[in-house]
């Protein structure tokens, strides 16, 4: 007989939550990766019998924590290279030089927007240009919260590319 994981998860939700929160630093994000997390222990719960559910259902948490952080690195190393406050600011002093590397760099960037699937561009424009979290893109797009992640890592692994970043 299955056991209940609804009460399992009631019952070590804010250990959860301490321990995701421990590892990525955000209360907010732990929240959304600790419910992320019993999404998919639930899941598999469901199709098997668990001989440590309680294991099982941290070693979730730590791995999508581990991912979310390692995912988040990469991708703050890659905006930080992309600093287009900077290149459309009218107040930075520019040389007609920088001005048109920037616009071939913000032309490029279009051009590689257009070619990405809308819903993937639509999640990239969500969460760079207007400073959305994921969670508010998965549930405007009607999304998983990890595939709103993956939307915005794809688009912006594309436009890394088509810039001709490393």
């Amino acid at each position: 007989m299955p056991f209940d994981t609804t009460s399992l998860f009631i019952a070590h939700r804010r250990s959860l939550v301490d321990y995701a929160t421990s590892i990525v630093g955000s209360r907010a994000q732990a929240e959304d990766l600790v419910q992320e997390a019993w999404l998919r222990f639930d899941e598999v719960a469901r199709q098997r019998l668990l001989g440590e559910p309680l294991a099982y259902l941290y070693r979730i948490v730590r791995n999508l924590a581990v991912d979310g952080r390692r995912r988040g690195a990469r991708e703050d190393k890659i905006f930080a290279k992309l600093d287009l406050d900077v290149a459309v600011s009218l107040d930075s002093p520019s040389t007609p030089e920088a001005v048109a590397l920037y616009r071939d760099e913000l032309r490029l960037l279009d051009e590689a927007l257009a070619e990405l699937p809308e819903r993937t561009r639509i999640a990239f424009e969500m969460h760079r240009f207007g400073g959305c979290k994921l969670r508010e893109i998965a549930a405007f797009l009607g999304i998983s919260l990890p595939l709103a992640q993956v939307l915005v890592t794809d688009a912006l692994q594309h436009c890394k590319h088509r810039l001709g970043w490393p």
